[in-house]
């Protein structure tokens, strides 16, 4: 078979799932299954396979595949797809000869028959069977059963019968002949059809259980017989020609390793069955596993079948099959099958061994990757969630892969082998995950800790940085991982333990290049092939140069302007020196540079350094470049892939071409060099295949051509001729925009897309002819010459033709064509001989003198329509008619109406011009001659035909010729010409007529909708609609909109929305750091409110967190909040004196409402809050509010506690507000007049809590000095005397009498009341929930006898059971909980509404501290504390807490 292709090797997409006959084998060796939307071809024998072509031609999934196995006509075979055609395919020429669309639902079954030579019967999920006679291109429907169809075949023995198996279990035999009458309903499965197989010769009668009962019975004659692979796990056999079951077969459980079947397994069962060609009573399955089974059908007993495969371990498929196809050859039968486990298979019928396997792919080929150490051996990193090692060097088995699946959850988007290990393969996936897998063992990868949050793009192997490169590990870890993924890091992993946290390389190059601002998110990574330098590709298109091991910056490579998709250095075994410092990268601009960094690696300099200019640009490609790779063969060769659907290969050192790879059918996404052979390149796509290919067999040069890449060919052209000064083009403002282009959205398409489109077929003759003279354009000669337009050609490719042309017409007369005539058939009569002619005169001379005029002799009709010339004007008018009929014939309108008008008739011309769509200016033109009516009525019409000729513009002038201005505007409104209709409003409707708004806002939204914010602002503005406009710039949310935003909204006289977006802007600056923008913005708004926020911000920052910041007031040594007044006095002009503008200030500031605390809010948003908080507290001040601002304070202390932040805490008390502790607060106390009860409690809260930080600052300070004495009585630096005296003088200097506040019986009640409502609640829900599971468990009928109080969901849950002590019925828990919730009612609210610190806690501290030094804490203290942990901790946590005091 002589099939071309364009590959050496190719792994196919899989065979698709699920459908019962989508593979088949013909006589001559040609295998073939639906992958995808295709058939692919494999030439096989017993010991080799080759896939050898593809039909190509459905749009949507194959759904079956069949050949035809008539004798003489095994190339054609039939294709059905969930596009709904079938189709029929010559294979041999790979070329589709007919096809049907009669289906109208998803096809799910096809057959050819075996006995019919053309006809080919498929079924749908409805129940229609249609079967199609190809020949004679003839159908018919049949309808047995309204039952989803699952699968059907063809008799051999019969050409009208047809068996059919339904998804319910049912199967009917009808008969074609007698319109689809059933001849059989075959009942007894339970579930799908998936699979019938008919015995290919009637047999004499064989051992049957079921016909006989277990001891057999003797059928005369011969019968035809039916099996049957249903999802109720059974295989039966039936007699067609008695419509009775013969035998059933059930599946086996086979065990595999020891292990039992998963249930799920035998759910997700496909049974199909294939009768054996040359072994009549032998029939193959499937089983649960993926198993094949031979069933004997003469065999008696249970021990039926023969299990396939059982020599060797792991011949078998792993997951179920689908399909199963054989071919006799004249030593055996090989069985072909596919599997979910995505491998095709050939067995040897007679042995039941493997011959060979076929893997192929699930899903796009991300990544291809060659193991420098094992050269032979590719790793395909593919979408379906698998990798595949293939050893490409194996000769008997050219297949041979092996599979990685374990520990994968989503697609294998990058792959990297370890250049020294070559068992070791790195994997990063699209889920974030990065993995090393050892390619020698069947162990699961090892997982690194760290996960990116987007997809890996990127893995390499190169030298360690800090803080790997650090450390006595460093021999061990010479190389580490690299990963770069979509979010924009790049993670050093330590390959040795993964366990580790992967550390981000941002923070060596900041620290290294002392960068302070945020460097660009990364897309890209390639380390030197000598590892001292590294390359990173970014998301702006910049190439950052860094050298190891510290990362130092040498060059930024500003040369592309969007995303790095590819990095890729050269090999450093280049025969000229230049070649190993070259670095070739791709975005997605679809060029290609390559820079040559020599000077920059040799010597490298100081400080970094920008480069603009490349080494080389390689242009061709016509989208975005994928992937690069350098031969390891030869000197500056480079291949790459792109979403052109090529792969090119480039002579870099030439700047030229060398070949253009096309056998993909969708993008390429990655590619490798072949490193054994030269001339071998290997490629992968979307198209699921990664194939081998030659470059020395490729035909094409150059990669296709499209608007793209003539773009791009005149810019590298332009750009390498600058002192070539070409004139200006020809405008192509001059076309007429009507005729050439339309207007979409308002923005007219220049002529220049129609003239880049004839261009990109321009072949290379004419480029080169270009090239040749560049000073030769279009202007050299005239714009139009007679016949020749110069609009009709591309000014640029086409000049020298023009030219020519020109010339010729110039120098040679040009001979004009004669018009047609507008009577042809009366002129065509003038050519008769000379004999009639003269009869013809003759005729004339009776009919004007005699007056005699016969039936067969009618001037200006039939035989004499020339004679109605010569004759009177009825005779005329007669020829006319005739002509006039002639003309609509041949469509020669124009003609037409001319006679018409000849003959005076206007309103008939413009009848049939309107009635055929041909009205023309000119008669428009001269229908005012029939009156007003007739013209408006004309013009009307040929605005409608204009309209249907897609003509708006020229359309709605005419209406406005009929004074119809709003209906022209509409028309232009219709067909969004916004831009059109709004000139035309404009110039024609007065300004405050409502259409005009219309317009303007209809357009805005069409704007709005495709993202042109500001375009869709001005119409808004146009329509004084000021409000949508400020919101329409700020939905961008970038900050030049959000200020452009506040902007209008200020000079409008938005002024709520101004000071809105304001507050939004400043709040993004604040949180990136950015003091003085935020301050600019505000002032900008004359709003002090968040520029006292900035200040306060950067206050506590720079106290808390010692930042550096640029304002001189912040080095000052005054009180936190004396140095804020004065700041606000001094720049904002702001005093307490002023008492109404105080309090506007402290309403608005009360008016924003900041959400509460938690654990997990960012830090600089917590700041961001508490500065807010702590601006009103100074306003309170200001305005002498005391009990406002004590109550301002604790809303601070609580949110700094429910963050859980009590270093912020500490400082806000000690450093902003109370640095004298408790006596501030006493002071402020005393400066309340009549305070109330609720103040009193919030002042009484705040004491305790400023105990709260001292007692732990008390905590922490004596068990530092505590373990630091043990530590010197160890080493006999001091004495015990000399401890007594100093623990002594420690116990006078301390004094705790500040934590009596802390010890207070009331809040003591009211917490421990608190959790424990809590922990019944906790109960309570942990009862319903075992409960609801219990009575769930009855109703699957198992009886759970699991203890409530042990089989607890939750960790909080299970010390719950012990906190009370009570029987734990719900009646008694609800009981409990009331009596709570009473003793809570009982507690006064004052004490409810304010915040206090834990009690028991604080207690617990007080006993530590005891028992750690004796005698440091006052006996009545510490007995109070023990008092009020009897009584109050009941709790299961202070329990466990209090053992050790009570013991």
């Amino acid at each position: 078979m002589k099939l071309t292709k364009m590959h050496e090797r190719l792994l196919p997409p899989s065979p698709n799932w699920y459908c019962s006959r989508c593979c088949d084998v013909n006589p001559k060796g040609l295998l073939g299954f639906g992958g995808k939307n295709s058939v692919y071809l494999l030439s096989v024998t017993a010991t080799s396979l080759v896939v050898s072509g593809e039909l190509k031609g459905h749009t949507e999934r194959v759904s079956g595949f069949a050949f035809c196995h008539y004798p003489g006509q095994d190339d054609i075979c039939a294709s059905c797809s969930d596009d709904g055609t079938v189709k029929i395919w010559d294979s041999y020429k790979q070329i589709k000869l007919k096809e049907h669309k009669n289906h109208q639902s998803t096809i799910t079954a096809l057959h050819w028959s075996p006995l019919v030579k053309d006809l080919v019967v498929s079924g749908d999920e409805k129940g229609i069977v249609i079967c199609y006679w190809y020949n004679r291109n003839d159908t018919q429907c049949f309808f047995p059963e309204p039952r989803n169809i699952f699968c059907l075949s063809c008799s051999p023995h019969n050409e009208n019968h047809i068996a059919v198996g339904y998804k319910d279990g049912m199967i009917v035999i009808i008969d074609i002949s007698k319109k689809s009458e059933v001849i059989h309903r075959l009942r007894g499965h339970d579930d799908e059809i998936h699979s019938l197989a008919w015995c290919h010769q009637p047999l004499e009668e064989f051992y049957s259980e079921v016909a006989s009962g277990g001891n057999g019975v003797d059928l005369a004659g011969k019968e035809c017989y039916l099996a049957s692979g249903s999802k109720d796990q059974t295989v039966r056999v039936w007699s067609t020609t008695r419509g009775k079951g013969v035998m059933t077969l059930k599946l086996p459980f086979l065990k595999r390793r020891g292990a039992s079947v998963d249930p799920s397994v035998k759910e997700r069962l496909w049974l199909t069955v294939h009768w054996c060609k040359g072994r009549s009573t032998q029939i193959v399955s499937s089983c649960f596993g993926g198993e094949l089974i031979l069933w004997d059908l003469t065999k008696s007993g249970k021990q039926k079948w023969t299990l396939f495969g059982s020599s060797v371990d792991g011949q078998n498929h792993t997951r179920i099959a689908f399909n199963l196809c054989s071919i006799l050859t004249e030593d055996r039968e090989l069985i072909f099958s596919t599997s979910m486990d995505r491998d095709v298979k050939c067995w040897d019928l007679s042995t039941l061994d493997c011959c060979w396997t076929v893997p192929s792919l699930g899903g796009f080929v991300y990544c291809l990757n060659f193991s420098p150490l094992d050269t032979g051996s590719l790793a395909v990193g593919v979408g379906d969630n698998m990798i595949r090692t293939w050893n490409t060097l194996t000769i008997q088995n050219r297949y041979d892969t092996k599979i990685f699946w374990q520990g994968i959850k989503s697609k294998v988007t990058a792959l990297a082998w370890h250049p020294l290990k070559e068992n070791w393969l790195a994997f990063g996936t699209d889920d974030g995950k990065v993995g090393i897998f050892d390619t020698y063992s069947n162990r699961p990868p090892q997982i690194s800790a760290s996960y990116h949050r987007k997809t890996v793009y990127t893995l390499a192997w190169g030298p360690p940085v800090p803080p790997l490169s650090f450390g006595g590990e460093r021999e061990k870890q010479s190389l580490t991982l690299y990963s770069c993924a979509g979010e924009g890091t790049i993670f050093q992993h330590n390959a040795w333990k993964l366990t580790e946290e992967a550390t981000d390389i941002d923070k060596v190059i900041r620290e290294t290049n002392g960068i302070k601002h945020k460097l660009q998110a990364h897309s890209d990574l390639n380390w030197k092939p000598d590892g001292k330098i590294l390359a990173v590709g970014n998301e702006d298109g910049s190439i950052e140069i860094f050298q190891a091991l510290d990362l130092k910056l040498l060059c930024s490579i500003q040369q592309h302007h969007k995303i790095i998709n590819a990095l890729c250095w050269h090999h450093d075994h280049a025969s000229q020196e230049d070649a190993s410092y070259l670095l070739a990268s791709g975005s997605n601009n679809a060029i290609i540079y390559v820079h040559n960094l020599k000077n920059l690696i040799v010597t490298p300099p100081d400080t970094p350094i920008t480069m603009m200019e490349p080494y080389r640009t390689l242009i061709g490609h016509t989208a975005k470049i994928t992937g690069l790779s350098w031969s390891p063969h030869h000197d500056g060769r480079l291949v790459s892939v792109c979403y052109d659907g090529t792969a090119q290969v480039w002579d870099v050192m030439k700047d030229e071409p060398l070949c253009n790879y096309r056998g993909h059918k969708g993008r390429l996404l990655c590619v490798q060099w072949s490193p054994v052979d030269p001339d071998v390149i290997w490629t992968g796509g979307d198209d699921f295949t990664v194939q081998e290919w030659r470059v020395s067999k490729q035909e094409h040069l150059k990669p296709p051509k499209g608007k793209k890449g003539i773009e791009l060919e005149k810019k590298r052209t332009s750009q390498a001729k600058p002192k070539a000064r070409k004139k200006k083009k020809t405008s192509v403002k001059e076309c007429d925009k009507q005729e050439g282009s339309d207007v979409v959205n308002g923005d007219v398409e220049s002529c220049s897309t129609r003239t880049e489109d004839i261009a990109s077929g321009a072949d290379e003759d004419e480029e080169e002819a270009e090239k040749k003279d560049p000073h030769l354009t279009v202007d050299s000669f005239p714009t139009q010459t007679k016949g020749i337009s110069a609009l009709s050609m591309p000014t640029r490719v086409f000049a020298p033709l023009l030219l020519i042309c020109f010339i010729a017409e110039m120098q040679m007369p040009v001979k004009k064509k004669k018009a047609r005539s507008i009577l042809p058939l009366s002129t065509c009569m003038d050519h008769k001989s000379k004999e009639e002619q003269l009869q013809d005169c003759l005729t004339l001379a009776t009919v004007q003198h005699s007056g005699e005029l016969s039936s067969q002799c009618i001037p200006g009709s039939g035989a004499h329509i020339h004679l109605g010339l010569f004759e009177k004007r009825d005779a005329l008018y007669k020829m006319f008619d005739e002509e006039g009929r002639s003309h609509i014939e041949g469509g020669h309108f124009d003609s037409l109406f001319y006679l018409l008008l000849w003959k005076g008739d206007l309103a008939g011309a413009l009848q049939i011009a309107t009635e055929k769509g041909e009205l023309t200016d000119h008669l428009v033109a001269i229908s005012s001659m029939a009156g007003y009516q007739v013209w408006a009525r004309t013009v009307e019409a040929f605005v409608k035909q204009l309209c249907f000729q897609e003509q708006f513009v020229k359309a709605a002038s005419y209406l406005l010729s009929v004074h119809k201005v709003y209906e022209a505007i509409d028309l232009l409104k219709s067909q969004q010409l916004y831009r059109e209709a709004i000139a035309l409003a404009k110039s024609r409707l007065p300004s405050e007529d409502p259409a005009l708004k219309d317009l303007y806002i209809s357009w805005a939204l069409v704007l709005e909708r495709d993202g042109h914010y500001a375009a869709a602002a001005k119409c808004y503005l146009a329509s004084d609609s000021t409000y949508e406009a400020v919101k329409v710039i700020a939905k961008k949310s970038d900050a030049m909109s959000l200020r452009t935003a506040a902007e209008i909204a200020r000079v409008v006289g938005e002024s709520d929305l101004s000071h809105t977006l304001s507050l939004r802007i400043a709040k993004e600056m604040l949180l990136d750091e950015d003091w003085l923008g935020a301050q600019d913005v505000l002032r900008a708004q004359g709003n002090l409110l968040v520029s006292f926020n900035i200040e306060l911000l950067q206050k506590l920052l720079m106290r808390v967190f010692h930042l550096i910041v640029s304002y001189s007031w912040t080095v000052g040594h005054d009180p936190f909040i004396e140095t804020v007044i004065k700041l606000w006095e001094t720049e904002f002009n702001v005093s307490s004196k002023d008492c109404d503008k105080m309090h506007l200030l402290y309403q608005q500031l009360k008016s924003v409402e900041n959400p509460p605390a938690s654990v997990n809010v960012p830090f600089k948003q917590l700041l961001f809050h508490l500065s807010h908080d702590i601006t009103v507290i100074i306003v309170s001040f200001l305005r002498s509010s005391w009990s406002e601002m004590i109550s301002d304070i604790l809303g601070v202390v609580n949110r700094c506690s429910e963050a859980g932040n009590y270093c912020l805490m500490r400082e806000v008390f000690f450093f902003s507000f109370f640095p004298a502790g408790i006596d501030s607060i006493l002071s402020i106390k005393d400066m309340l007049d009549s305070p109330d009860v609720d103040t009193l409690a919030a002042s009484h809260s705040l004491e305790a809590f400023v105990a709260y930080i001292q007692l732990y600052e008390m905590w922490w300070k004596g068990s530092g000095t505590e373990l630091q004495f043990e530590m010197d009585v160890q080493r006999g630096s001091i004495d015990a005397g000399e401890i007594e005296l100093e623990l002594c003088h420690s116990k006078q200097e301390s004094s705790l009498s500040f934590c009596r506040n802390l010890l207070s019986e009331t809040h003591a009640a009211l917490q421990t009341t608190q959790h424990l409502i809590k922990e019944i609640q906790e109960k309570l829900s942990s009862m319903v929930h075992f409960h609801m599971r219990a009575a769930e468990s009855k109703k699957n009928g198992e009886l759970c006898r699991e203890n409530p109080e042990t089989d607890l969901t939750g960790p909080t849950e299970a010390p719950v059971a012990q906190s009370i002590e009570e029987p734990e019925s719900l009646p008694s828990l609800i009981a409990l909980l009331s009596e709570y919730n009473k003793t809570l009612t009982h507690i006064p609210d004052h004490i409810k509404r304010n915040s206090f610190p834990d009690v028991l806690e604080c207690c617990l501290i007080l006993l530590y501290m005891e028992r750690s030094v004796p005698s440091s804490v006052p006996e009545d203290l510490a007995e109070q504390a023990r008092s009020l942990i009897r009584k109050y901790g009941t709790t299961v946590t202070y329990k466990k807490a209090c053992r050790s005091f009570f013991n």
